[in-house]
């Protein structure tokens, strides 16, 4: 690792360590990779404050909350696409025949893959759909055959990676939770290694190993969250993508294809006043999770960089600054003073 590359990463990992020691979060950790493989790891603050104080380290697991978007479910539908088995133009009714099966007019039933991968569809961003029951798959059925409450605007929705996610279910013909979650990742974790997230109202408890995601969990696994893993395991996946797009893998051409101003599919790509700050390449492509984590991905300049924290320890009602501190970390990753 060059000496400049290494000054810029203690840079921004001091700026992770003002947030922790201003009490913003409780702690965090920051990794960065190159095409070649070369990295820099480094972890500060607390795994959790509650019940007990537990150090962070670097081999920390976090709930990846919404990185399993882009790690999991998007690698996996493009992969699908790539090999001829589906068409992202074509509806998701292609392979969920009986979505919405009793209104055939309906809107929901035009839905493509492509449009769920950018976020181009009419559904809202977040429904509490752990609420209408207990049965994972009566709660299945119930997002297939709701009548959908249709926004005017296309706005991020996690229902969309729920609907891709049940498209993998169909076409495996197994759960999310019984797929193969890609290597150094997992769909849970044991509590005494990883980050603690929110203490839940619902569950009535500190959630911990579990997913935090609700309807994550409501659903006993989900395309939109579930993912777990360590920054180790973030950056093999982001070293990864480097290398493939080098060799043109077909799944990487299409994820870095845009698909609006500011999404291409499944991730999002740089633009202004995002949350990856202002000094990234136009090559940069993005994404961040609920609990406090995000990825970053600059197939320009060869290399990758993550931020996770439990920024919902122990509740998510503070304000943690976590927006602030991924452009300032982001920033000085890329060169900025």
């Amino acid at each position: 690792m060059t000496a400049e590359i290494s000054g810029r990463f203690e840079k921004a990992f001091a700026a992770l360590e003002t947030s922790v020691s201003g009490g913003h979060i409780p702690g965090g950790v920051l990794g960065f990779t190159d095409i070649e493989g070369r990295r820099l790891t480094q972890a500060t603050g607390s795994a959790a404050l509650v019940p007990e104080k537990r150090l962070m380290d670097v081999g920390t697991w976090f709930d990846l909350a919404s990185l399993t978007k882009v790690i999991f479910t998007t690698e996996r539908i493009l992969a699908l696409a790539s090999e001829g088995a589906i068409d992202l133009d074509q509806p998701l009714t292609s392979v969920i025949p009986d979505f919405r099966q009793y209104d055939p007019n309906c809107w929901e039933r035009q839905v493509t893959f492509r449009q769920c991968l950018g976020h181009q569809t009419h559904f809202p961003a977040v429904e509490p759909i752990y609420t209408y029951g207990d049965s994972s798959d009566r709660l299945r059925a119930f997002v297939l055959q709701r009548k959908w409450q249709r926004v005017e605007t296309p706005v991020y929705s996690d229902i969309n990676f729920i609907l891709l996610g049940i498209v993998l279910e169909r076409l495996s013909g197994r759960k999310i939770r019984d797929q193969d979650p890609g290597p150094g990742f997992a769909f849970s974790a044991g509590p005494s290694d990883t980050a603690a997230t929110e203490r839940c109202t619902w569950r009535d408890r500190v959630i911990c190993g579990e997913v935090h995601d609700e309807n994550c969990y409501a659903l006993q696994g989900s395309g939109h969250a579930g993912l777990f893993g360590t920054v180790d395991a973030v950056l093999d996946h982001a070293s990864g993508l480097l290398n493939r797009d080098a060799a043109d893998d077909p799944v990487v051409k299409l994820m870095r294809e845009p698909l609006s101003e500011r999404r291409t599919h499944g991730w999002e790509r740089a633009y202004e006043n995002w949350h990856g700050g202002a000094h990234c390449s136009h090559g940069t492509l993005g994404h961040t999770g609920f609990t406090g984590t995000s990825l970053y991905v600059d197939f320009e300049r060869g290399y990758s960089w993550t931020l996770l924290t439990n920024r919902v320890h122990p509740s998510r009602h503070s304000d943690s600054g976590i927006m602030a501190l991924r452009r300032r970390v982001s920033d000085l990753i890329n060169g900025a003073e």
